[in-house]
């Protein structure tokens, strides 16, 4: 008398668990790339040889309109000039060191650059400029 098993192993591979993990990862890489962003504002660097090897904790932007006005960001939020310390102080509030870069268009004259340096020495912020490589 044969004796039949019952117990086949299938060949079958099931995909369901594959493709929740890859959704997974999906929405994983589109939340972490948004975070990326560095800059509010599209500038045009001014070129440099060296590098800074301090972290900044905040980000100041200073854009050219080409009309005679400027745009001013502190990290990612667009702001007047005028509410610029406040931002600042905000982004840096409970820090030891706390370093800022200053990205500036190459069309923004001193003037306006002066006006963030300012702002650092008076609240005693370290300041670097931020600039591309050459």
């Amino acid at each position: 008398m044969a004796i039949k098993t019952r117990n086949k192993v299938s060949a079958e591979f099931s995909m369901s668990s594959m493709t929740d993990i890859v959704f997974l990862l999906l929405i994983f890489f589109m939340v972490t790339s948004t975070l990326i962003a560095p800059n509010a504002l599209k500038l045009l660097l001014p070129s440099s040889n060296s590098q800074t090897q301090a972290n900044p904790i905040a980000s100041v932007s200073i854009k050219d309109n080409m009309n005679g006005t400027y745009t001013f960001a502190v990290g990612t939020t667009i702001c007047s000039e005028a509410d610029m310390e406040v931002l600042i102080k905000k982004e840096v509030a409970g820090q030891e060191e706390p370093y800022i870069a200053l990205h500036v268009d190459k069309s923004v004259p001193m003037e306006e650059v002066v006006k963030v340096m300012n702002i650092a020495k008076d609240n005693e912020y370290k300041l670097i400029l931020a600039t591309k490589p050459e």
